[in-house]
Protein backbone atom coordinates (compact mmCIF):
# COMPACT_ATOMS: atom_id res chain seq x y z
CA UNK A 1 0.00 0.00 0.00
CA UNK A 2 1.42 3.37 -1.04
CA UNK A 3 1.44 6.13 1.57
CA UNK A 4 -0.50 9.11 0.12
CA UNK A 5 1.90 11.87 -0.81
CA UNK A 6 -0.49 14.64 0.23
CA UNK A 7 -0.87 13.10 3.71
CA UNK A 8 2.90 12.77 4.12
CA UNK A 9 3.35 16.42 3.20
CA UNK A 10 0.58 17.41 5.57
CA UNK A 11 2.25 15.61 8.50
CA UNK A 12 5.68 17.04 7.74
CA UNK A 13 4.22 20.49 7.33
CA UNK A 14 2.38 20.26 10.67
CA UNK A 15 5.53 19.22 12.50
CA UNK A 16 7.49 22.08 10.99
CA UNK A 17 4.96 24.61 12.27
CA UNK A 18 6.19 24.22 15.86
CA UNK A 19 7.79 27.50 16.89
CA UNK A 20 10.23 28.83 19.48
CA UNK A 21 9.55 32.24 20.99
CA UNK A 22 11.75 34.09 23.50
CA UNK A 23 10.03 36.46 25.93
CA UNK A 24 11.36 38.71 28.67
CA UNK A 25 8.32 39.84 30.68
CA UNK A 26 5.19 38.23 32.20
CA UNK A 27 2.68 39.75 29.77
CA UNK A 28 4.63 38.65 26.71
CA UNK A 29 4.89 35.17 28.23
CA UNK A 30 1.16 35.06 28.90
CA UNK A 31 0.30 36.00 25.32
CA UNK A 32 2.88 33.63 23.86
CA UNK A 33 1.47 30.66 25.78
CA UNK A 34 -2.10 31.69 25.03
CA UNK A 35 -1.34 31.78 21.30
CA UNK A 36 0.95 28.76 21.28
CA UNK A 37 0.12 25.65 19.32
CA UNK A 38 0.93 22.11 20.45
CA UNK A 39 4.67 21.53 20.23
CA UNK A 40 5.64 25.20 20.55
CA UNK A 41 8.42 26.27 22.92
CA UNK A 42 8.31 29.49 24.94
CA UNK A 43 11.71 30.54 26.25
CA UNK A 44 11.89 32.78 29.32
CA UNK A 45 14.90 35.06 29.05
CA UNK A 46 17.71 34.73 31.55
CA UNK A 47 17.92 37.32 34.31
CA UNK A 48 15.94 38.46 37.33
CA UNK A 49 12.16 38.49 37.01
CA UNK A 50 11.17 40.64 39.97
CA UNK A 51 7.56 40.92 41.23
CA UNK A 52 6.42 38.88 38.23
CA UNK A 53 2.84 37.58 38.11
CA UNK A 54 3.33 34.86 35.51
CA UNK A 55 0.12 33.29 34.19
CA UNK A 56 0.66 30.43 31.77
CA UNK A 57 -2.59 29.18 30.23
CA UNK A 58 -2.46 27.06 27.10
CA UNK A 59 -3.59 23.86 25.41
CA UNK A 60 -1.01 21.36 24.31
CA UNK A 61 -1.48 17.66 23.67
CA UNK A 62 -0.02 14.52 25.15
CA UNK A 63 2.07 13.98 22.02
CA UNK A 64 3.03 17.66 21.63
CA UNK A 65 2.96 19.59 24.89
CA UNK A 66 3.64 23.31 25.04
CA UNK A 67 7.03 23.82 26.70
CA UNK A 68 7.86 26.88 28.80
CA UNK A 69 11.53 26.78 29.77
CA UNK A 70 14.33 28.92 31.07
CA UNK A 71 16.80 30.18 28.48
CA UNK A 72 19.45 28.49 30.63
CA UNK A 73 18.35 26.25 33.52
CA UNK A 74 18.74 28.17 36.79
CA UNK A 75 19.39 31.54 35.16
CA UNK A 76 15.77 32.72 34.97
CA UNK A 77 15.24 33.76 38.58
CA UNK A 78 11.96 34.94 40.09
CA UNK A 79 12.30 37.23 43.10
CA UNK A 80 10.30 39.69 45.20
CA UNK A 81 6.51 39.27 45.15
CA UNK A 82 6.55 36.90 42.17
CA UNK A 83 4.15 34.03 41.60
CA UNK A 84 3.45 31.53 38.82
CA UNK A 85 0.09 30.05 37.85
CA UNK A 86 -0.62 27.30 35.34
CA UNK A 87 -3.87 26.57 33.51
CA UNK A 88 -5.06 24.44 30.62
CA UNK A 89 -3.51 21.13 29.71
CA UNK A 90 -0.24 19.53 28.63
CA UNK A 91 2.14 22.33 29.61
CA UNK A 92 5.74 21.56 30.62
CA UNK A 93 7.58 24.16 32.72
CA UNK A 94 11.30 23.67 33.34
CA UNK A 95 14.51 25.30 34.53
CA UNK A 96 13.03 28.15 36.61
CA UNK A 97 14.30 29.30 40.01
CA UNK A 98 11.89 30.85 42.51
CA UNK A 99 14.07 32.38 45.18
CA UNK A 100 13.36 34.23 48.45
CA UNK A 101 9.87 35.32 47.39
CA UNK A 102 8.27 37.93 49.63
CA UNK A 103 4.65 37.69 48.47
CA UNK A 104 3.69 35.45 51.37
CA UNK A 105 -0.06 35.98 50.95
CA UNK A 106 -0.01 33.76 47.86
CA UNK A 107 1.33 30.37 46.88
CA UNK A 108 4.57 30.58 44.91
CA UNK A 109 3.29 28.26 42.18
CA UNK A 110 -0.24 26.95 41.60
CA UNK A 111 -1.54 24.44 39.11
CA UNK A 112 -4.50 26.72 38.41
CA UNK A 113 -5.07 30.23 37.06
CA UNK A 114 -7.95 30.92 39.44
CA UNK A 115 -10.86 29.10 41.08
CA UNK A 116 -12.45 28.44 37.67
CA UNK A 117 -9.44 27.46 35.57
CA UNK A 118 -7.42 24.40 36.63
CA UNK A 119 -4.44 22.64 35.13
CA UNK A 120 -4.52 19.05 33.96
CA UNK A 121 -1.73 16.85 32.59
CA UNK A 122 0.79 19.64 33.29
CA UNK A 123 4.36 19.13 34.46
CA UNK A 124 6.80 21.26 36.46
CA UNK A 125 10.28 19.77 36.23
CA UNK A 126 13.91 20.69 36.94
CA UNK A 127 12.94 23.86 38.84
CA UNK A 128 14.06 25.20 42.21
CA UNK A 129 12.07 26.72 45.08
CA UNK A 130 14.40 28.00 47.79
CA UNK A 131 14.82 30.35 50.71
CA UNK A 132 18.31 31.24 51.86
CA UNK A 133 19.21 30.69 55.51
CA UNK A 134 19.76 34.42 55.96
CA UNK A 135 16.45 35.39 54.31
CA UNK A 136 13.76 36.54 56.73
CA UNK A 137 10.49 34.88 55.75
CA UNK A 138 7.22 36.73 56.19
CA UNK A 139 5.14 35.68 59.17
CA UNK A 140 2.01 35.32 57.02
CA UNK A 141 1.04 31.71 56.27
CA UNK A 142 1.37 30.47 52.71
CA UNK A 143 2.16 27.42 50.66
CA UNK A 144 4.94 27.19 48.11
CA UNK A 145 3.33 24.79 45.62
CA UNK A 146 -0.40 24.13 45.31
CA UNK A 147 -1.39 21.23 43.04
CA UNK A 148 -4.97 21.41 41.74
CA UNK A 149 -6.85 19.77 38.88
CA UNK A 150 -5.88 16.28 37.76
CA UNK A 151 -2.98 14.22 36.43
CA UNK A 152 -0.29 16.83 37.07
CA UNK A 153 3.40 16.15 37.75
CA UNK A 154 6.02 17.76 39.99
CA UNK A 155 9.39 16.11 39.41
CA UNK A 156 13.15 16.60 39.64
CA UNK A 157 12.84 19.88 41.54
CA UNK A 158 14.92 21.24 44.43
CA UNK A 159 12.70 22.52 47.26
CA UNK A 160 14.26 23.75 50.49
CA UNK A 161 14.45 26.39 53.20
CA UNK A 162 10.80 27.23 53.99
CA UNK A 163 10.59 28.89 57.40
CA UNK A 164 7.09 30.28 57.85
CA UNK A 165 3.81 28.48 58.52
CA UNK A 166 2.20 26.59 55.67
CA UNK A 167 2.78 23.24 54.00
CA UNK A 168 5.51 23.28 51.36
CA UNK A 169 3.57 21.24 48.76
CA UNK A 170 -0.21 20.72 48.98
CA UNK A 171 -2.42 18.54 46.82
CA UNK A 172 -5.88 20.11 46.92
CA UNK A 173 -8.95 17.94 46.40
CA UNK A 174 -12.60 18.70 45.70
CA UNK A 175 -15.22 18.46 42.98
CA UNK A 176 -12.94 19.85 40.26
CA UNK A 177 -9.71 18.71 41.87
CA UNK A 178 -9.69 14.96 41.38
CA UNK A 179 -6.05 14.07 42.00
CA UNK A 180 -4.09 11.35 40.19
CA UNK A 181 -0.97 13.53 40.49
CA UNK A 182 2.67 12.43 40.62
CA UNK A 183 5.36 13.88 42.90
CA UNK A 184 8.58 12.17 41.87
CA UNK A 185 12.38 12.38 42.25
CA UNK A 186 12.40 15.74 44.00
CA UNK A 187 14.98 16.84 46.57
CA UNK A 188 13.23 18.28 49.62
CA UNK A 189 16.01 19.95 51.57
CA UNK A 190 16.20 21.46 55.02
CA UNK A 191 13.04 22.83 56.53
CA UNK A 192 13.64 24.14 60.09
CA UNK A 193 11.29 23.16 62.88
CA UNK A 194 8.23 25.41 63.02
CA UNK A 195 7.20 24.61 66.59
CA UNK A 196 3.50 24.19 65.72
CA UNK A 197 1.19 22.59 63.17
CA UNK A 198 1.46 23.74 59.59
CA UNK A 199 5.04 22.71 58.89
CA UNK A 200 4.48 19.65 56.70
CA UNK A 201 6.62 19.16 53.62
CA UNK A 202 3.86 17.40 51.64
CA UNK A 203 0.15 17.17 52.38
CA UNK A 204 -2.18 15.20 50.12
CA UNK A 205 -5.72 16.41 50.81
CA UNK A 206 -7.18 17.83 54.00
CA UNK A 207 -9.64 16.81 56.69
CA UNK A 208 -12.69 17.93 54.68
CA UNK A 209 -11.76 15.83 51.64
CA UNK A 210 -10.08 12.97 53.49
CA UNK A 211 -12.53 10.34 52.26
CA UNK A 212 -12.01 11.33 48.61
CA UNK A 213 -10.17 8.89 46.36
CA UNK A 214 -7.03 10.78 45.31
CA UNK A 215 -4.84 8.07 43.71
CA UNK A 216 -1.67 10.16 43.93
CA UNK A 217 1.85 8.79 43.66
CA UNK A 218 4.72 10.13 45.79
CA UNK A 219 7.77 8.23 44.59
CA UNK A 220 11.55 8.34 44.66
CA UNK A 221 11.91 11.64 46.51
CA UNK A 222 14.62 12.60 49.00
CA UNK A 223 13.60 14.26 52.27
CA UNK A 224 16.68 15.59 54.05
CA UNK A 225 16.24 17.25 57.45
CA UNK A 226 12.61 18.14 56.76
CA UNK A 227 11.95 19.06 60.39
CA UNK A 228 8.96 21.40 60.12
CA UNK A 229 6.70 19.30 62.36
CA UNK A 230 5.80 15.74 63.37
CA UNK A 231 4.33 15.01 59.93
CA UNK A 232 6.89 15.39 57.15
CA UNK A 233 4.27 13.86 54.87
CA UNK A 234 0.62 14.12 55.90
CA UNK A 235 -1.74 11.85 53.98
CA UNK A 236 -5.33 13.10 54.15
CA UNK A 237 -7.07 11.23 51.33
CA UNK A 238 -7.57 7.73 49.98
CA UNK A 239 -5.76 5.41 47.63
CA UNK A 240 -2.37 7.12 47.58
CA UNK A 241 0.97 5.37 47.12
CA UNK A 242 4.25 6.31 48.79
CA UNK A 243 6.99 4.30 47.11
CA UNK A 244 10.77 4.26 47.29
CA UNK A 245 11.30 7.59 49.05
CA UNK A 246 14.34 8.35 51.23
CA UNK A 247 14.01 10.12 54.58
CA UNK A 248 17.44 11.11 55.87
CA UNK A 249 17.87 12.76 59.29
CA UNK A 250 14.27 13.99 59.11
CA UNK A 251 12.61 14.91 62.42
CA UNK A 252 9.19 13.87 61.23
CA UNK A 253 7.18 10.94 59.94
CA UNK A 254 5.29 9.69 56.94
CA UNK A 255 1.86 9.90 58.54
CA UNK A 256 -1.33 8.33 57.18
CA UNK A 257 -3.30 10.96 59.10
CA UNK A 258 -6.71 10.71 57.42
CA UNK A 259 -8.11 8.57 54.63
CA UNK A 260 -8.02 4.87 53.82
CA UNK A 261 -6.47 2.34 51.50
CA UNK A 262 -2.95 3.74 51.08
CA UNK A 263 0.27 1.89 50.31
CA UNK A 264 3.62 2.73 51.94
CA UNK A 265 6.23 0.51 50.32
CA UNK A 266 9.96 0.35 49.78
CA UNK A 267 10.83 3.57 51.59
CA UNK A 268 14.09 4.09 53.50
CA UNK A 269 14.31 5.99 56.81
CA UNK A 270 17.83 6.75 58.03
CA UNK A 271 17.89 8.62 61.32
CA UNK A 272 21.68 8.59 61.73
CA UNK A 273 20.98 8.99 65.48
CA UNK A 274 19.65 12.52 64.99
CA UNK A 275 17.13 13.44 67.70
CA UNK A 276 13.38 13.05 67.00
CA UNK A 277 13.88 11.30 63.66
CA UNK A 278 10.76 9.31 62.84
CA UNK A 279 9.26 6.64 60.64
CA UNK A 280 5.70 5.67 59.66
CA UNK A 281 2.48 6.44 61.55
CA UNK A 282 -0.76 4.63 60.66
CA UNK A 283 -4.34 5.86 61.21
CA UNK A 284 -7.46 4.70 59.36
CA UNK A 285 -8.49 1.61 57.42
CA UNK A 286 -7.05 -0.81 54.87
CA UNK A 287 -3.51 0.57 54.77
CA UNK A 288 -0.49 -1.52 53.73
CA UNK A 289 3.01 -0.81 55.10
CA UNK A 290 5.40 -3.15 53.30
CA UNK A 291 9.08 -3.61 52.59
CA UNK A 292 10.32 -0.44 54.26
CA UNK A 293 13.78 -0.09 55.85
CA UNK A 294 14.14 1.92 59.07
CA UNK A 295 17.42 2.38 60.90
CA UNK A 296 18.90 4.43 63.77
CA UNK A 297 15.77 6.50 64.38
CA UNK A 298 15.64 8.44 67.65
CA UNK A 299 11.92 9.24 67.73
CA UNK A 300 9.44 7.60 70.08
CA UNK A 301 5.65 7.48 70.53
CA UNK A 302 4.17 9.22 67.44
CA UNK A 303 7.68 9.36 65.94
CA UNK A 304 8.38 5.64 66.42
CA UNK A 305 9.73 3.60 63.54
CA UNK A 306 6.25 2.15 62.95
CA UNK A 307 3.32 3.37 65.05
CA UNK A 308 -0.29 2.19 64.87
CA UNK A 309 -2.48 4.76 66.61
CA UNK A 310 -5.53 4.37 68.84
CA UNK A 311 -8.76 5.80 67.45
CA UNK A 312 -11.54 7.98 68.84
CA UNK A 313 -15.10 6.58 68.95
CA UNK A 314 -17.27 8.38 66.36
CA UNK A 315 -14.26 10.44 65.45
CA UNK A 316 -14.77 13.77 63.69
CA UNK A 317 -13.09 14.19 60.32
CA UNK A 318 -10.13 15.93 61.92
CA UNK A 319 -9.78 13.41 64.75
CA UNK A 320 -8.30 9.92 64.88
CA UNK A 321 -10.14 7.17 63.05
CA UNK A 322 -9.58 3.64 64.29
CA UNK A 323 -6.90 1.56 62.60
CA UNK A 324 -8.67 -1.35 60.89
CA UNK A 325 -7.48 -4.08 58.55
CA UNK A 326 -3.89 -2.83 58.36
CA UNK A 327 -1.14 -5.01 56.90
CA UNK A 328 2.39 -4.53 58.25
CA UNK A 329 4.70 -6.85 56.34
CA UNK A 330 8.31 -7.46 55.34
CA UNK A 331 9.68 -4.34 57.01
CA UNK A 332 13.19 -4.16 58.48
CA UNK A 333 13.65 -2.10 61.67
CA UNK A 334 17.19 -1.81 63.01
CA UNK A 335 18.47 -0.07 66.15
CA UNK A 336 15.60 2.39 66.61
CA UNK A 337 14.54 3.97 69.90
CA UNK A 338 10.96 2.73 69.42
CA UNK A 339 10.59 -0.04 66.85
CA UNK A 340 7.00 -1.29 66.46
CA UNK A 341 4.47 0.52 68.65
CA UNK A 342 0.84 -0.61 68.59
CA UNK A 343 -2.03 1.17 70.32
CA UNK A 344 -0.60 4.59 71.16
CA UNK A 345 -2.25 7.99 71.39
CA UNK A 346 -1.82 11.01 73.66
CA UNK A 347 -5.52 11.88 73.40
CA UNK A 348 -7.55 10.61 76.38
CA UNK A 349 -10.65 9.99 74.28
CA UNK A 350 -8.67 7.75 71.89
CA UNK A 351 -9.85 4.44 73.36
CA UNK A 352 -10.19 2.28 70.23
CA UNK A 353 -7.24 -0.06 69.79
CA UNK A 354 -6.21 -1.18 66.30
CA UNK A 355 -8.42 -3.98 65.03
CA UNK A 356 -7.88 -6.68 62.42
CA UNK A 357 -4.12 -6.31 61.98
CA UNK A 358 -1.84 -8.65 60.04
CA UNK A 359 1.84 -8.39 61.01
CA UNK A 360 3.95 -10.67 58.86
CA UNK A 361 7.52 -11.24 57.72
CA UNK A 362 9.01 -8.30 59.62
CA UNK A 363 12.54 -8.35 61.04
CA UNK A 364 13.16 -6.17 64.06
CA UNK A 365 16.47 -5.74 65.82
CA UNK A 366 15.80 -3.56 68.83
CA UNK A 367 18.35 -1.29 70.42
CA UNK A 368 20.00 -2.80 73.48
CA UNK A 369 17.62 -2.65 76.42
CA UNK A 370 14.66 -1.53 74.26
CA UNK A 371 11.50 -3.30 73.07
CA UNK A 372 11.20 -4.76 69.61
CA UNK A 373 7.41 -4.65 70.00
CA UNK A 374 5.49 -2.45 72.42
CA UNK A 375 1.72 -2.76 72.63
CA UNK A 376 0.33 0.02 74.85
CA UNK A 377 -3.30 -0.94 74.27
CA UNK A 378 -4.07 -4.55 73.43
CA UNK A 379 -5.09 -4.67 69.80
CA UNK A 380 -7.94 -6.97 68.80
CA UNK A 381 -7.68 -9.62 66.11
CA UNK A 382 -3.94 -9.37 65.55
CA UNK A 383 -2.40 -12.08 63.38
CA UNK A 384 1.36 -12.60 63.69
CA UNK A 385 3.04 -14.47 60.83
CA UNK A 386 6.73 -15.34 60.44
CA UNK A 387 8.09 -12.30 62.25
CA UNK A 388 11.58 -12.39 63.79
CA UNK A 389 12.87 -10.09 66.47
CA UNK A 390 15.78 -9.43 68.81
CA UNK A 391 15.00 -7.48 71.97
CA UNK A 392 12.18 -7.27 74.47
CA UNK A 393 8.43 -7.60 74.10
CA UNK A 394 6.02 -5.38 76.00
CA UNK A 395 2.32 -6.20 75.79
CA UNK A 396 2.90 -8.85 73.13
CA UNK A 397 3.87 -12.48 73.61
CA UNK A 398 6.32 -14.63 71.70
CA UNK A 399 4.65 -17.19 69.46
CA UNK A 400 5.18 -19.16 66.29
CA UNK A 401 4.39 -15.97 64.37
CA UNK A 402 6.63 -13.77 66.55
CA UNK A 403 9.91 -15.54 67.25
CA UNK A 404 13.02 -14.35 68.98
CA UNK A 405 16.34 -14.53 67.14
CA UNK A 406 17.27 -15.63 63.68
CA UNK A 407 16.51 -12.37 61.88
CA UNK A 408 19.21 -13.25 59.39
CA UNK A 409 21.66 -11.12 57.45
CA UNK A 410 20.56 -7.56 56.83
CA UNK A 411 21.49 -5.91 53.55
CA UNK A 412 21.68 -2.18 54.17
CA UNK A 413 20.49 -0.10 51.23
CA UNK A 414 23.00 2.25 49.66
CA UNK A 415 22.10 5.89 49.29
CA UNK A 416 21.52 6.67 45.59
CA UNK A 417 23.64 9.33 43.96
CA UNK A 418 22.36 12.78 44.84
CA UNK A 419 22.09 13.58 41.13
CA UNK A 420 19.10 11.30 41.06
CA UNK A 421 17.12 13.79 43.10
CA UNK A 422 16.12 17.33 42.21
CA UNK A 423 17.68 19.75 39.78
CA UNK A 424 20.86 18.94 37.96
CA UNK A 425 22.06 22.55 38.00
CA UNK A 426 23.45 24.35 41.09
CA UNK A 427 20.96 26.35 43.12
CA UNK A 428 23.47 28.16 45.33
CA UNK A 429 25.19 31.36 44.31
Amino acid sequence: MRFPVFLFCLLVGSASLAAEVTVSDPESARKAVRDAKPGDVIILAAGEWKDADLRLDGEGTAEQPITIRAETPGKTIFTGASRIRLGGSHLVVSGLWLKNLSGAQADWLEYRIDSKRRASHCRVTDCAFTESEDFTAAETENRWIGIYGSHNVLDRCRIEGKKNKGTTVVVWLGEEDTGSHRIEANHFGKRPRLGKNGGETIRVGDSKTSMQQADCLVQGNLFHQCDGETEAISNKSCGNRYLGNWFVETQGTLTLRHGNGCLVEGNVFLGKHRSSTGGIRVIGEDHVVAGNFLRDLEGDNFRSAICLVNGIPDSPANGYHQVKNATIRDNVVINCKDSLLIGHNDEEEATLAPDGIVVSGNRIEAREGREAVRMEKLATHVEWRENRYEGKLNGAEASDGLRSGGIGEIHFPEMPAMERFGTTWPVSE
